[in-house]
């Protein structure tokens, strides 16, 4: 098959990782694809370096660029003439609709990747986009969503149930494993003792990730274990980071919290911390970083959205989301768990092999892509 993957940019973050770990699974397999992206340069284009891949910019300089990137996008469609256009994310998914052509073998297929978002806590712009979305998702052969509470909210929002297939996110187990030496470099870096007990959160800077409801735990964690430490990977808007650190200063965590901004390098991140966690208030619905930081051997403590209960089983804590009270009672009981259960570590990372590998992830698309094609 000739794929044509269609994202925003190979940029960091969890959607980007997935699509660059199947377009490259996709192309060991003898495919032909390419991806096609508003804005080049991003770190996840290194994953596809050397597999076959081609990757095509479409030059958009900002937000308001509209023109040519579109007429680009609308030549190079043509030009390609792909078996599958494949878009990822709601901008990308809305575009891909509007602009594939009538009348031709390409067929469309959407990439659903979030669940129960709030469209009150974003512009205008981005409002609209999420609706246009399910409107025009009626032009697609197939929309896969990766997450049965994906599935389910694109249901409610009023796409095609019938032409909704759910295929998980894969994690490479390769990639993320645990490594000791990875967990000191950043340790180091941040200044944190290696005996410092460290609850991570990788999430970029945004409502849906309610770091709020993560500071307000780790206040009321720090009664409990005064040495503990806290840090946020993630970039974001300016004012938007300003307001939590003002936030987390107020909450007297300033010298608890490391803010550590974007890091490319998640497996050795992941590696720093004790336990991971996810604080996200709605949206989610595989969350990568559950799975990645599980595949390091770090169990999960999250809020009880989209699949991330039946992702972690019960070698996690799940609890409700807004509640920092409830966040900070599943660290302290994965905290006993890792002194009383000296082989959850290789158990969790056991789980995600078994169930999520990316492998298995390439198959269940290329299947569900050569049925329509």
């Amino acid at each position: 098959m000739k794929i044509l993957f269609f994202v925003r940019s190979l940029e960091l973050g969890g959607s980007q990782r997935q699509l660059a770990a199947l377009a490259g699974a996709l192309a060991r397999r003898g495919h032909e694809i390419a991806v096609v992206m508003f804005y080049g340069g991003g770190p996840n284009e290194k994953a596809l370096a050397g597999v076959g891949v081609r990757l095509i910019e479409l030059r958009k300089s900002s937000r308001w660029d509209v023109v040519g990137p579109f007429a680009r996008l609308w030549s190079i469609i043509r030009a390609e003439r792909p078996n599958v256009l494949y878009a990822f994310l709601p901008t990308q998914t809305t575009l891909a609709a509007l602009l594939a052509p009538f009348g031709t073998k390409t067929r469309l297929v959407l990439g659903v990747r979030s669940a129960g978002m709030q469209a009150d806590h974003y512009d205008v712009l981005s409002a609209l986009i999420y609706r246009l979305e399910v409107t025009l998702s009626r032009r697609a052969d197939l929309i896969i969503a990766n997450a049965e509470a994906a599935r389910i909210d694109a249901i409610k929002r009023g796409m095609a149930g019938e032409r909704i297939v759910v295929i998980p996110n894969g994690i490479d187990p390769g990639i993320f494993r645990p490594d000791s030496a990875e967990r000191r470099k950043y340790r180091r870096q941040w200044d944190i003792a290696d005996s410092s007990f460290v609850i991570g959160l990788v999430a970029r800077l945004d409502p849906m990730k309610d770091h709020r409801n993560f500071l307000n735990a780790a206040a009321k964690f720090m009664q409990i274990d005064s040495n503990a430490r806290f840090v946020c990977v993630g970039g974001g808007p300016r004012d938007y980071f300003q307001s939590l650190e003002t936030y987390a200063q107020s909450l007297g965590l300033a010298d608890r919290v490391v803010w550590a901004g974007e890091i490319s390098d998640a497996r050795a991140v992941y590696n720093a911390f004790d336990i991971a966690t996810l604080s996200s208030a709605f949206g989610e619905a595989f969350p990568n970083v559950v799975g990645e930081a599980m595949a390091c051997g770090v169990p999960v403590v999250a809020t009880d959205i989209g699949d991330i209960a039946s992702i972690v089983g019960d070698l996690g804590e799940t609890v409700s989301p807004g509640r920092a009270d409830f966040l900070c009672a599943g660290w302290v009981k994965m905290r006993q768990r890792l002194m009383d259960e000296p082989n959850l570590r290789d158990a969790v990372r056991q789980r995600i092999i078994v169930n999520y590998g990316v492998d298995a992830m390439a198959t269940r698309t290329e299947q569900q892509l050569m049925n329509i094609v």
